[in-house]
């Protein structure tokens, strides 16, 4: 009792600290399992697409969705380093991994379509000097280009939740980030993103949080119905 009573100022402050050091772990396992909703909470009719361009029985609004799911569950390391190959190993990656990945699930090659609109645009429309097929597709500047151009540009206010949809795609700020609509709902009725900026979970309710400091420039859906001179589909 007297080792306690002369060590109070110590062992207060181990207790500080395993606290300090605990609530990270907290959140993280708060924002894993809180409740979330889907579409039908909030009456919302889910979009599906009239394409499936894999053929595996699946539209490609939602093997684009479990396309980015599968990413955020592999959970690669966030690295944006150059590949000579053009592609990252499955367990790296930075916020346009999760695109082409996605889009890679849904049996697109959206880094040939990318290059392939690069080839053939003026310099102007992509502000690209030298052009790499090596990371164009890599970037999300290139990426709000081509899908400015050849998908469907949706609303960007928030509040329009039944306006966005699994599938979509976001971008924030002066092409700073990017990502996928979740099917998961907050108690708002608000998507939760899939995207990866390095942390802990890839999946989460940041919709609003991130365009409070990057505002929405993009919300893009899809539709490769009448695309046909544009689209490349994956060949492994």
């Amino acid at each position: 009792m007297n080792w306690i009573k002369k060590h109070k100022l110590l062992i207060l402050t181990i207790i500080l600290l395993l606290i300090a050091v605990s609530l990270p772990f907290c959140f993280i396992l708060y924002e894993k399992y809180k409740p979330y909703y889907t579409a039908e909470d909030f009456n919302i009719e889910t979009v599906v697409s009239s394409i499936d361009a894999n053929q595996n029985g699946i539209d490609d609004y939602t093997d684009i969705l479990l396309g980015a799911k599968i990413d955020a569950e592999n959970h690669p390391t966030y690295d944006g380093r150059y590949w000579d190959t053009g592609y990252p190993p499955d367990d790296i990656g930075v916020c346009t991994d999760v695109i082409w990945r996605a889009f890679k699930y849904a049996g697109y090659n959206l880094r040939q379509m990318v290059d392939n609109d690069i080839k053939k645009s003026n310099e102007e429309d992509y502000h690209i000097k030298y052009p790499d097929s090596n990371i164009d597709f890599r970037r999300v500047g290139n990426l709000y280009v081509f899908f400015s151009k050849y998908a469907e540009s949706l609303t960007l206010d928030i509040d329009e939740i039944d306006k966005w949809q699994p599938g979509d795609i976001v971008i924030f700020g002066e092409y700073q980030h990017i990502g996928i609509i979740s099917d998961k709902r907050n108690r708002d009725g608000e998507p939760y993103v899939i995207h990866n900026s390095g942390q802990p979970l890839r999946e989460e309710d940041v919709l609003r949080k991130r365009s409070s400091e990057d505002p929405i420039t993009g919300h893009f859906r899809w539709n490769a119905k009448h695309l046909e001179e544009v689209i490349v589909l994956w060949k492994e």
